[in-house]
C-alpha cells in the first residue's frame, strides 16, 4: 500500500479548497497510525517521514499527500509540523 506525494499548482490547490480544511499541528514525535479513512493533506511547514512495511516517504512543505484507507504506518515528525487535512469516506 503506497502513499502518493505530489506538488499542486495554484489552480488545483484552490479547486480542492485546501485553505478551508482544518489544520493539525504536531511537535517532534513518533507514533504508529492506521488509517480507517482515506486522508489528503497539504504540509504547510515541518518535516515528516512516514514508514510503511515496505517503503519510507519523506514529506516536506508544499507536498500534497494522499494516504489510502487501511494504511498501517509509523509517523516520524522530525520538525514541528503543520498541515491542512481532509478525510474522505470510501
Amino acid at each position: 500500500m503506497n502513499i502518493e506525494i505530489k506538488k499542486l499548482d495554484e489552480k488545483d490547490f484552490k479547486k480542492l479548497g485546501i485553505c478551508n480544511w482544518p489544520i493539525w499541528e504536531k511537535e517532534e514525535s513518533s507514533f504508529e497510525w492506521i488509517y480507517d479513512e482515506k486522508e489528503q493533506f497539504y504540509l504547510i511547514e515541518g518535516k515528516i517521514k512516514i514508514r510503511t512495511e515496505t517503503s519510507e516517504f519523506e514529506v516536506n512543505p508544499g507536498d500534497f499527500v494522499v494516504c489510502p484507507k487501511g494504511l498501517n504506518c509509523k509517523w516520524d515528525v522530525e520538525k514541528y509540523a503543520k498541515k491542512h487535512y481532509h478525510f474522505i469516506e470510501e
